[in-house]
């Protein structure tokens, strides 16, 4: 069936399976560093959420703990509790469209409020976060009752002296902190301990809906520069080409026929125009050997008269 098809059509076929076969092995390859590059982008963003969400904590301890201490003594106040600071921040933040789909929590092994009490994979953080060789931020992905997530997580060390106030021991936590939450959670925590970790999600889908998106356009763009390459290649084809080619047919037919003086016209200096001198070479030994045939016939003619 090839044999049958013009040269142009042949190309067409030939660069339409290398693109099928390249966009196929890079779409592949694209695939992977746009979901690595979409993590990386959504990475950054938490970490800089992260690193707010440390700064409102670092305020509440500073700032905010001491100017209510007074107010809290009679009542527990939850505003001078870092924890409390930063997820009220973090709401805030999520009337933002462009956090909208993350989400933050404060897991604890032993939380004073309940709700903020590690699960099982979170509590496997906390592990990983305890031993010598652990870095200091974990990202990676994990199945949750509304689908999965990508999640970037962070220690919770105890680095101050003003957070042992509530969370050494009960006798020395404030009155109103123990008739809210109770003397059993929340205790024995120490100096340079690890008891939790932040952790900022998003779900899966964000991910892979970002570079899914990248994906398409780039492709989109490859496939319109090769219509083009493709269109361009067939319109240079024809012009130096085929048309040529179809010139040298069409002179070819008439040499054949007895037109010795058709001429093959030579347009360009590559392999065409090679090919026309040799056919123009082809034409004038053709029109000698005619000539000749021609004189000899004629000589023949003479002498059988002169008999």
């Amino acid at each position: 069936m090839l044999s049958k098809l013009k040269l142009g059509q042949k190309f067409t076929l030939m660069l339409m399976g290398v693109f099928i076969v390249g966009i196929l092995i890079s779409g592949i390859a694209l695939s992977r560093l746009l979901n690595y590059t979409a993590q990386a982008q959504l990475t950054s963003k938490a970490l800089m959420l992260m690193e707010t969400m440390n700064s409102v904590r670092q305020y509440t301890v500073d700032e905010v703990g001491p100017e209510l201490a007074e107010l809290s003594a009679d009542r527990f106040l939850p505003e001078t509790v870092p924890s409390f600071s930063a997820h009220t921040v973090f709401e805030v933040l999520q009337s933002n469209p462009e956090y909208e789909d993350f989400f933050y929590k404060e897991a604890v092994l032993n939380p004073t409020n309940l709700k903020d009490q590690a699960d099982d994979f979170e509590t496997s953080l906390i592990n990983t976060f305890k031993r010598p060789d652990s870095r200091d931020d974990i990202e990676g992905f994990r199945g949750s009752p509304g689908g999965r997530l990508y999640y970037i997580a962070r220690p919770i060390e105890i680095k101050q002296e003003a957070c042992l106030e509530c969370h050494s021991t009960a006798s020395r936590a404030p009155e109103s902190m123990i008739a809210l939450y109770g003397s059993e959670h929340g205790f024995g925590w120490e100096l340079n301990e690890i008891v939790g970790t932040q952790i900022i999600s998003v779900p899966a889908q964000t991910v892979f809906a970002m570079a899914r998106q990248s994906l398409l356009i780039t492709l989109g763009v490859f496939t319109g520069a090769f219509a083009i390459a493709i269109l361009l290649v067939n319109l240079w084809l024809k012009r130096y080409v085929v048309r040529p080619l179809n010139r040298m047919a069409s002179t070819a037919e008439a040499v054949s026929t007895g037109d010795t003086q058709a001429e093959f016209i030579k347009w360009s200096d590559d392999e065409v125009g090679t090919l026309t001198d040799s056919f123009n070479r082809m034409r004038l030994s053709l029109q000698m050997a005619m000539q000749r045939l021609e004189r000899y016939r004629s000589n023949r003619k003479g002498s059988s008269g002169s008999l």
